[in-house]
């Protein structure tokens, strides 16, 4: 799979915000799930702009048969890009993730970006699996302005295909 050039980007990638100005914890983190039926590859951004006395967030990935989390397991995944200090540097580090889940930076008043990338192929297809969201547990943050959540769907199967319906 390429990239036209000459085609807008628009045009090649369909973007869906997952969640925008809140903690990943709880409920909250219970992000919005993509269907990647009509798609091969999933690029997911997580931004957190933490205050003080932060806690970082757990982050694991999360699978469904359908975009309302039918049948939900965990979705395996081991390396994703960090950048626990965006101010310092703007440098992403390919990092390892043990267990299927990684943790973000605890240190107050750090922007940092983590990225991950799902190939559909990742998925239990063979069960009729198709759907991912992002789960973040545990993340506080005093008088942060919270963490965003960006999906880049990439490589459409089909004109038309959709991220956000079975």
């Amino acid at each position: 799979m390429s990239g036209n050039l000459n085609a807008r980007q628009d045009e090649q990638v369909t973007t869906v915000m997952a969640a925008i100005g809140l903690l990943l914890t709880s409920t909250l983190g219970d992000t919005t799930y993509v269907s990647m039926k009509g798609y091969s590859k999933l690029q997911i951004i997580i931004g957190i702009a933490d205050g003080t006395t932060v806690t970082g967030s757990t982050i694991t990935l999360k699978q469904a048969t359908a975009v309302a989390g039918t049948g939900e397991k965990a979705l395996a995944f081991t390396r994703m890009l960090a950048n626990t200090d965006y101010a310092a540097s703007k440098t992403m580090v390919e990092t390892a993730v043990t267990s299927n889940t990684f943790t973000t930076q605890t240190t107050n008043s750090k922007d940092s970006l983590y990225i991950i990338e799902v190939d559909a192929d990742d998925l239990d297809v063979a069960n009729g699996f198709d759907c991912v969201r992002v789960d973040g547990t545990g993340h506080a943050a005093t008088s942060g302005r919270g963490a965003f959540v960006l999906y880049n769907l990439i490589g459409a199967r089909y004109t038309g295909a959709a991220a956000l319906t079975d």
